[in-house]
């Protein structure tokens, strides 16, 4: 018996899901609340990596179609000191195991991948409550009442689904990203353009840095990092934004020019990311029916994991429903004895990764853990 399954969340880790129930013939709804695929922006570049994100789009079928999105020549990298003092130069020769594409690309084929009435558009979950057996009811925003037998809540940071299974909640780091995009940087800003490359770089500071990607068509996708407290935060926002733009870049006084027109020369108001995270060691007790992926099981700071953990996660999740037809209670504890252990370990790396950037060594620290030296 194929019974079936409620995903909340249209993110990447809950379509992988979707997509992977659908190859074994198990049925399939997605709830998501925005309103079509164009409702927002879906971030920048994802390195999918070999022993993760490749596998679960592997398991998905997509394989060729991932590939046909890959970018040449994003894997390169660059680190520089606040002075603009170029401290690592990796050049993409081809021999990487993390190929880069842009997420709003792999996400439209795992879309595509699906039934069309698979993804219920427009549909948010505003609250949850268990009926008892492994039953649940879903609240939707403008719908009916939704029962389910099996609930997955691939509903990121602020998922609806986790307080059935946690009472963590998210804590914020300290650390927020500002998100802005710089477009045809080769014709408008050379320098800056020659600054990044053709891949990724980051200048850091401790508590603070500058981090940009080149994405299709000469466009720089900046995440400018700040230590802030969340009133400094709001006070952007407020501002306007050629007001915080400048706040934002006198943060960085002193620092090399062709680091600092990110953020001055940026063509959009800038985006406010803080960083939360959920405890390294998050885990639950097995509740029937019922279980999360991604960043709703394993919120951590960026490290370029979160997206292929999520992946990873649908994927074997997925796995583990078509090998247990029938008996959701057996493919649920399948999944979370992996599930557990894996998410503690990348979370560990995360943080190391998250120290090395901001933390009192950097830019150093980053460069020695990127050259195997740290």
């Amino acid at each position: 018996m194929r019974i079936p399954v409620t995903i909340v969340g249209a993110g990447l880790g809950g379509l992988t899901l979707a997509r992977v129930l659908h190859v074994h013939g198990i049925p399939v709804t997605v709830y998501e609340a925005e309103t079509s695929p164009a409702a927002r922006s879906q971030g920048g570049m994802l390195d999918i990596h070999h022993h993760n994100g490749q596998p679960a789009l592997a398991a998905a079928g997509l394989t060729e179609e991932f590939r046909a999105l890959i970018l040449p020549g994003r894997e390169a990298g660059r680190v520089y000191a606040a002075d603009g003092t170029l401290l690592l130069d990796e050049p993409d020769d081809g021999t990487g195991g993390r190929p880069e594409v842009q997420r709003g690309e792999l996400r439209r084929i795992l879309i595509e991948s699906l039934p069309a009435d698979a993804i219920r558009w427009g549909h948010k979950v505003t609250g949850v409550a268990a009926l008892g057996g492994g039953r649940h009811e879903l609240t939707v925003a403008g719908g009916d009442p939704v029962t389910t037998e099996i609930l997955v809540g691939a509903d990121g940071a602020w998922s609806r689904i986790r307080p059935l299974l946690s009472t963590a909640t998210p804590e914020y780091t300290g650390l927020s990203f500002l998100e802005t995009y710089l477009y045809d940087a080769d014709t408008r800003h050379p320098a800056v353009a020659e600054t990044v490359g053709g891949g990724g770089m980051a200048a850091l500071a401790p508590g603070k840095g500058i981090q940009a990607h080149r994405e299709a068509g000469g466009t720089l996708h900046t995440y400018v990092a700040l230590t802030a407290t969340p009133e400094w935060l709001a006070g952007l926002g407020a501002a306007g934004e050629n007001a915080a733009r400048t706040r934002i870049a006198s943060e960085f006084d002193g620092w090399a020019t062709e680091l600092t027109a990110l953020i001055t020369g940026g063509d959009t108001a800038p985006v406010v990311r803080p960083v939360y995270t959920l405890p390294v060691e998050h885990r639950w007790d097995r509740v029937p029916g019922v279980t999360l992926l991604g960043d709703a099981a394993h919120l951590m700071p960026p490290s370029g994991e979160g997206a292929n953990l999520a992946m990873f996660d649908g994927a074997e999740l997925g796995r583990a429903l078509a090998a247990h037809p029938g008996d959701p209670e057996a493919a649920l504890a399948d999944y979370e004895r992996a599930l557990f252990p894996r998410s503690a370990e990348a979370a560990a790396e995360g943080a190391r990764i998250h120290e090395a950037c901001f933390g009192a060594g950097a830019p150093r620290s980053l460069v020695g853990l990127l050259t195997g030296q740290a």
